[in-house]
């Protein structure tokens, strides 16, 4: 352990702590220093100009990345008849109604990501108190209640990733990990890029991108120079 941490300080002392990076030059500082014996995963903040507290300045959706998130992802569909059939066909773990719904109450969730056809949503909603805290409720805006359950399961195991506006304006987000090539972390990158420039409030005013950072789970943080990025 003293010699990874020896390494990854001498890492570190070559990243400038106030420096920006061209992002091509921040994704390379951050595999190279993503050395713990696990795949690291390699994250990007947005600190964007927008404010949180005013509704139509929050910024929420989901974007497919072009090259996954390295992550397997098991999918829960709420649905029922012909949307059941085309759901487990599109490759969902896991497929029911009344009777998910109660294994659910039971504790049993094991699954990533959850679905549903709007007519199931009076089922869905009475388990908000369960799925709400963990993030796992499934929303409109993030493509996740839809009457086309097949393209959603299907989106979710491509590597779909959803985002949100946290209380300071930031979006967090996962864009691969530290095995992937630099050039797919890039891929990744700008397609969460495009998604955020296209959602980006009539009602924001000023600059839109002021901070954007990469970093991995156990590695270190590299701060971008925004006027590098394709905004």
């Amino acid at each position: 352990m003293a010699k990874i941490s020896k390494r990854l300080k001498a890492i570190r002392a070559t990243v400038e702590a106030n420096k920006l990076y061209a992002i091509d030059e921040a994704i390379a500082l951050v595999k190279k220093a993503a050395i713990a014996k696990f795949d690291e995963s390699v994250d990007v903040s947005f600190n964007l100009g927008v404010d949180p507290r005013k509704s139509d300045q929050v910024i929420r959706g989901s974007v497919v990345l072009p090259k996954g998130t390295g992550k397997t992802t098991r999918v829960a569909v709420f649905t029922q008849g012909a949307n059941a059939e085309a759901a487990k066909v599109a490759g969902a773990d896991i497929v029911g109604f009344e009777d998910l719904a109660e294994e659910i109450k039971k504790g049993n969730m094991d699954f990533d990501v959850v679905i549903a056809s709007p007519d199931a949503m009076r089922i869905v909603g009475q388990l908000g108190t369960i799925l709400g805290p963990r993030g796992l409720m499934p929303n409109p805006k993030v493509g996740t209640v839809t009457p086309n359950v097949a393209e959603a399961v299907k989106n979710a195991k491509a590597g779909q990733v959803q985002y949100r506006t946290d209380k300071a304006g930031i979006i967090h987000a996962t864009i691969g990990r530290a095995s992937f090539a630099e050039a797919d972390l890039k891929e990744n990158f700008d397609a969460l890029l495009d998604a955020l420039v296209k959602a980006k409030p009539a009602a924001a005013k000023g600059q839109y991108l002021k901070k954007i950072a990469v970093s991995s789970t156990m590695g270190l943080g590299v701060r971008v120079d925004t006027s590098s990025v394709n905004n």
